[in-house]
């Protein structure tokens, strides 16, 4: 039975270019019937497109990771709002702040951060946040941002403080989970997630990147997305069958312009 979701990974990217339908054979095979192929600048969004237009199960996003906000320093709202158009594009991002590489300035990233929200809000599509060493300023502007308009979205890859965890589902938003709570060095990570309330977890592999234990090392892909689903299913005392279903309910009720 198909009844998991990667919600987040990059099929467009270099790793996959030369093997793109057996990755998508296998994750069909590993159960995955759904797949969320993410953008991280907009120079890259046709690509993206072409591979959700061969795939009927693939599905993108739209948006300019924070490490490439330099080059984007005149994005508009409306650039981000004509591709929403699209009937794949069903999300906002990735977008958000990080201060560990600052590969743009701080100032930038705040700013185009929130016009990924104000794209957010207008097409009513879920924002897709990356946070990295920046989580007071996260929380800042989400709470700034919210009181402004409503808009829904999640912290993708979360693997920071139960802080931001806290205030982020407060805000309504969701929480996805990657490769790295089955590292080993993933203890305090491990513990914020047996605390979050199961209706707002989400699975993903930010492939090609974080691939998850026993697959340490390699190239990522969509089909560890099981891997991480059965690693948090017995971490939280689930069936794997029970913790399938529920994120999979989670993506739907979040990511509404896909049919069921």
């Amino acid at each position: 039975m198909n009844n998991l979701i990667d919600t987040h990974c990059h099929l467009n990217f270099p790793q996959f270019r030369n093997n793109l339908d057996e990755i998508v054979e296998r994750a069909i095979k590993s159960g995955i019937s759904k797949i969320v192929t993410i953008s991280i600048k907009l120079s890259e969004i046709n690509d993206i497109i072409s591979i959700t237009n061969k795939y009927s199960h693939i599905y993108n996003s739209v948006g300019v990771h924070p490490h490439e906000c330099k080059n984007y320093q005149d994005l508009t709202v409306n650039d981000l709002i004509k591709y929403t158009k699209h009937p794949k594009c069903i999300g906002i991002g990735e977008t958000g702040l990080d201060y560990y590489y600052e590969n743009s300035p701080k100032k930038l990233q705040k700013d185009i951060f929130a016009i990924h929200i104000e794209a957010a809000r207008k097409s009513n599509l879920p924002l897709i946040v990356h946070t990295r060493n920046a989580d007071a300023d996260t929380i800042e502007i989400l709470q700034t941002e919210m009181k402004k308009g409503q808009f829904k979205g999640l912290i993708h890859c979360f693997s920071t403080t139960k802080e931001l965890a806290d205030k982020a589902i407060k805000l309504g938003l969701y929480i996805s989970l990657a490769g790295i709570i089955t590292f080993n060095k993933a203890n305090n990570l491990r513990d914020i997630v047996k605390s979050l309330p199961i209706d707002r977890l989400l699975v993903e592999t930010d492939s090609p990147y974080l691939a998850p234990e026993p697959h340490r090392g390699k190239c990522n892909e969509p089909s560890y997305v099981k891997d991480v689903a059965i690693y948090i299913s017995n971490l939280l005392g689930l069936s794997f069958e029970e913790f399938s279903a529920k994120t999979t309910e989670n993506f739907y009720n979040l990511f509404d312009k896909v049919s069921k």
